[in-house]
């Protein structure tokens, strides 16, 4: 059996990708009520990995977690956790080690614009590392605070020679300067190093927004306190890159990528190309090809178009919806501070031809893509992620149901309340044009296997065909982080 040595995945070229994984084995388990966020592999094969909001009765973690696995040996398999080892992070093998904690030396900490603490979030989700030096021995830790409004903090971590890593000093930024965040999802790191934050953004109908009976309306509340006042929605649900995250961090909103719940960007190796997938119900599967390779301000905007093949893959082609330069869209968006939004008869119309600009294509994305004829039958999109080589992409689904399922418009599949893990092969140009099941969840009953995958979210793929899955979960008692090849 070929064994799993993250040194050797990371270096050697990789193999031909079976359609479905041949092997799924688990090799950490979080303690009771946390789910597994922010995995993201150091160059040396360690693994970064967070606790997000675990029971605060745990005797072994009960505050949210940011933290790193050393010494894993990806062939180790773990056993189902029994007794407090439930309440603890259990490893296959290697150890796992506490990077910070929520509310410790500030990490965690949400401030209003003018410094006033309003509180402490317990949901870690994104890391992101970025190296000081050549050796990537030392540098700093982003991570995403997935709340309302939404933070990331940056810890200084360097590994000593014994191994273990050590932090330093903890800040939160300022992300007032461009108008706060919203539930900073997952992410990525740029191929030009900087990290990109995801706004997860819970509102299907920007008029929800001026709605107090609507669910979430705190939040809301929450975000226009942070900010002085200023209530308008396109403020909010964006990409976030960090400029300079070494010398000067500086948040910089990426709005010609779109507006909706982003999970989180793939950016492939020709800098240019980006896929996004979109969180929650009936939604979309958009690409955004940049006019020049490391430089997201200016680009065009697609969305898919989906066709179910008879063996449950689905055919994509990919709709134009516009093309936008930065300052075209930040113009248009503060045209809403002064209050209104974009209505349903002016999508229409923008897709008929009679809009006199393409905000509708930006600040509207979801609607805008369904109203050009793309698919917005997608349920419950997650973590999209290529390999190393740019070979394949991946796709966690956490449920396949509701409009994927329902028998109706493009996309008719078997619903599947455990999700499935798609893959995706990249052209020489980097696009894709099929989803092909490769991991699928196991329903038994209202719960899931625990011999599989139970609502997958995070990935990370390794190359030679091998992909690390994390969960968030109410299906295993314990959720979980696998290794399927």
């Amino acid at each position: 059996a070929m064994r799993l040595s993250l040194a050797a995945i990371l270096s050697t070229t990789m193999l031909t990708v079976p359609a479905f994984a041949a092997d799924i084995h688990r090799i950490v388990t979080v303690p009771l009520g946390a789910e597994v966020t922010g995995v993201a592999v150091h160059k040396s094969g360690d693994i970064f990995l967070n606790i997000q909001h675990p029971n605060e009765s745990n005797k072994g973690i009960s505050l949210a977690t940011v933290g790193i696995i050393t010494g894993l040996d990806l062939d180790s398999a773990l056993a189902l956790p029994t007794g407090t080892d439930k309440e603890k992070v259990m490893v296959a093998s290697g150890e796992y080690q506490i990077l910070g904690q929520e509310g410790v030396n500030g990490l965690g900490v949400i401030a209003d614009k003018d410094g006033k603490v309003m509180f402490t979030s317990s949901d870690p989700d994104f890391n992101g590392f970025i190296a000081i030096g050549d050796d990537n021995k030392a540098g700093y830790l982003f991570t995403n605070w997935e709340a309302t409004p939404g933070g990331i903090s940056r810890m200084y971590i360097e590994k000593s020679n014994d191994g273990r890593w050590i932090s330093g000093d903890v800040e939160m930024l300022d992300l007032s300067v461009v108008g706060g965040t919203w539930i900073n999802c997952a992410g990525t790191v740029s191929p030009w190093n900087t990290p990109i934050s995801s706004e997860e953004l819970y509102w299907d109908n920007t008029a929800d927004w001026f709605n107090p009976e609507t669910e979430d309306y705190d939040g809301v509340e929450r975000y226009t306190a942070y900010n002085g006042g200023n209530s308008n929605p396109y403020r909010v649900g964006w990409n976030l890159e960090i400029k300079n995250p070494i010398d000067n961090p500086t948040p910089h909103k990426l709005t010609t990528l779109g507006r909706f719940s982003h999970e989180n960007i793939a950016i492939m190796n020709d800098g240019k190309t980006v896929y996004q997938s979109d969180d929650g119900t009936n939604t979309v599967f958009f690409k955004f090809i940049a006019d020049q390779s490391g430089n997201l301000d200016s680009g065009t905007l697609y969305a898919a178009h989906v066709a179910t093949n008879a063996d449950e893959s689905l055919e994509i082609d990919w709709v134009e919806l516009a093309h936008a330069t930065k300052s075209n869209v930040d113009e248009w968006i503060a045209e809403y501070d002064a209050g209104g939004y974009i209505s349903d008869e002016e999508i229409a119309d923008w897709a008929a031809g009679k809009a006199k600009d393409n905000r509708v294509a930006f600040l509207e994305s979801r609607k805008a893509a369904a109203a050009k004829g793309a698919s917005n039958e997608f349920r419950k999109m997650e973590v999209v992620r290529a390999d190393p080589k740019g070979e394949n992409l991946y796709m966690a689904m956490s449920e396949v149901a509701k409009g994927m399922s329902d028998d109706k418009g493009d996309i008719k599949v078997t619903e599947n309340a455990c999700g499935i893990v798609y893959q995706m092969a990249l052209d020489a140009s980097f696009n894709v044009d099929t989803m092909t099941p490769f991991v699928v969840g196991s329903p038994e009953g209202k719960v899931c296997s625990t011999e599989s995958i139970s609502n997958p979210d995070n990935l990370w793929p390794l190359g030679n065909g091998v992909v690390l899955i994390g969960e968030d979960t109410s299906k295993h008692e314990n959720n979980m982080l696998w290794v399927a090849k």
